[in-house]
């Protein structure tokens, strides 16, 4: 009979709350489980990293951080580029720093090239723990070829293109495409729930397992109570990253300030002042962070901006969202809430204070947006979260 062996495991990712907070709590479910865990991040990340119990193994990076997101430019080369100007000079920066403690197992964010090029290097298994929605059958023709076409043409494109082939054939992995080393892992698991991908009856899942939330328990992030005589809590929160926006929060102030019954949780980020809002009703809790998930676990309302953690912590609570997307990936998450049942999208020039006003009021007067929510709530208590992503982990490891 054979068995696994405690092993040691490297995660792999970037400094940035998307990409860390949805694998926290697997990388503490195998350390919980006995494993040595490494886990390359910036410093920026340490600290948020050792509370796991994983080693940070610290490096230095070149990527635009999530105080200055303007940095990541407007056109699509500029999202895409600093990636791999970033993993060309953090590879050797990890290859020494793992130098002669290699591990059994590599894990990466989706956006950590050094880590396939080390886990060939090394000749062990990789598993992308992805944040977000993955390719499906015919994604390549639908959307990333119409996408990429005319970059691809562009002088810019194609050095980039070339300069990505260059590197890889310099680690070893010749004739592997760019667009495939970086959309088509040989392993996967997703950690998002089901309903959020998008052609989910396409997607292969000999490759990529959905095993939903990982939420894990976050009483270190500190609680919230409801307050006494508030019938109806709404939560307001852009994220962390995209929250330079005084105008809607001054329409949101204007929305639901002194709406009878309603207590309001505004979350503002670190580049809005209170002050910016002019007079706030006493409804109204302004706060520049909260404990999101604490909030929503008691929470009739949630406007978001449809970022993958956002959406499917809404989700896991079955609060009725709207989702006013500002960057990337959150336009497509907030149509797939919308062809959920459970969510209203409204653009940000379009989010008057009349008009999220009538988005929220409308959700909850609606008994098929309950039912839907409840229903996704529970199928996705069923994905199997932290510890099923935890033993697909270890069904990678080598048998002792």
């Amino acid at each position: 009979m054979t068995s696994r062996r405690r092993a040691h495991i490297a995660m792999f990712s970037i400094a940035a709350p998307g990409h860390v907070n949805p694998s926290i709590e697997v990388i503490r479910e195998l350390v919980d489980r006995g494993h040595r865990v490494s886990y390359a991040i910036p410093p920026s990340f340490a600290d948020r990293v050792a509370v796991t119990g994983a080693d940070p193994v610290r490096y230095t990076t070149t990527l635009p951080t999530e105080d200055n997101p303007e940095a990541w430019g407007t056109e699509l080369i500029d999202n895409i580029e600093p990636f791999l100007n970033d993993a060309i000079q953090a590879l050797p920066q990890l290859a020494e720093a793992f130098d002669g403690d290699e591990p059994d197992l590599v894990l990466h964010d989706i956006t950590s090239y050094p880590a396939r090029v080390l886990a060939h290097r090394w000749g062990v298994p990789a598993v992308s723990l992805s944040p977000n929605l993955v390719a499906w059958e015919g994604y390549e023709e639908e959307v990333a070829e119409p996408m990429f076409a005319e970059l691809k043409q562009s002088e810019r494109g194609r050095a980039y293109y070339a300069r990505f082939r260059a590197w890889l054939a310099e680690n070893g992995l010749e004739g592997l495409d760019p667009d495939a080393f970086t959309g088509r892992p040989p392993r996967s698991i997703v950690l998002i729930p089901k309903v959020l991908q998008p052609h989910a009856d396409r997607v292969d899942e000999s490759v990529h397992s959905f095993v939903g939330a990982c939420q894990g328990d976050r009483a270190g992030q500190g609680g919230w109570q409801r307050p006494a005589g508030a019938d109806k809590v709404l939560l307001v929160s852009l994220g962390s990253t995209f929250t330079k926006v005084p105008d809607f929060y001054r329409e949101c102030v204007k929305a639901f300030g002194d709406l009878p019954g309603w207590h309001v949780v505004l979350q503002i980020g670190r580049f809005v002042e209170a002050s910016e809002l002019g007079e706030v009703p006493a409804n109204i809790e302004v706060r520049d962070w909260v404990p999101q998930l604490a909030v929503l676990q008691q929470a009739d309302a949630f406007i978001t901006h449809a970022g993958a953690g956002g959406s499917q912590e809404g989700l896991a609570t079955g609060t009725p969202m709207v989702a006013v997307p500002q960057a990337v990936d959150q336009f497509g998450n907030a149509d797939m809430l919308v062809s959920l049942g459970v969510a209203r999208r409204i653009d940000t020039a379009d989010a008057t204070a009349e008009a999220l006003r009538a988005a929220v009021l409308g959700l909850l007067d609606d008994p098929e947006v309950a039912r839907r929510a409840a229903e996704i709530r529970a199928g996705m208590a069923a994905e199997g979260g932290t510890a099923r992503a935890a033993d697909l982990i270890e069904a990678q490891l080598p048998v002792a």
